[in-house]
């Protein structure tokens, strides 16, 4: 991420450009592939009083540029907000990727099958056995009877448990 810092009628210290590479470095947990962030730095004066003007101008891959402006009295002050606002709209953008939309069809929970007819759909729902409890020595007989390496069961005591085939022939419980 490059960075460049500019100071118009004010003159940048260590310190300040120090805190801004700081609070800019933060703004990278977003994984938002930010090109760069250019900072403009001013002093403004009006009717006799000093402030100072920050802006951020944060460039993205793929996205437009976000331009944050920020006034305030005092030059860390002015930082501090603009990097807030800075980190709530990057957010914003984060989230919008990282949602995670609906499965599309119901298929996987319900088997929808097709009447003689063809003009009715029918509903079956399906049993599934992982909700039954099983005797550990009835799980150990299933899983020799099959060619499953693993299988998966509620105990008597109301415990998930896995058995499994280990490579000697012998089985392993969880």
């Amino acid at each position: 991420m490059n960075t460049s810092i500019v100071g118009k009628q004010f003159d940048l210290t260590e310190p300040i450009k120090a805190y801004i590479e700081g609070a800019v470095d933060a703004l990278g947990k977003y994984n938002l592939d930010i090109i760069s962030v250019r900072t403009v730095i001013s002093a403004d004066e009006k009717n006799g009083k000093k402030g100072f003007s920050v802006e951020f101008a944060i460039n993205m891959a793929h996205k437009n540029t976000v331009v944050i402006q920020q006034k305030d009295k005092d030059v860390y002050a002015a930082i501090d907000l603009a990097i807030e606002r800075a980190k709530k709209v990057l957010r914003r953008h984060h989230d919008k990727m990282n949602t995670h939309k609906p499965l599309e069809g119901i298929d996987a929970v319900l088997e929808v099958t097709e009447n003689s007819e063809g003009s009715d759909d029918e509903i079956v729902p399906m049993c599934l056995d992982s909700y039954k409890p099983v005797e550990i020595e009835d799980a150990m007989n299933e899983l020799k009877a099959s060619d499953k390496q693993f299988i998966v069961f509620h105990d008597m005591e109301d415990k998930f448990r896995v058995m499994y085939k280990k490579t000697d022939g012998r089985f392993g419980l969880y």
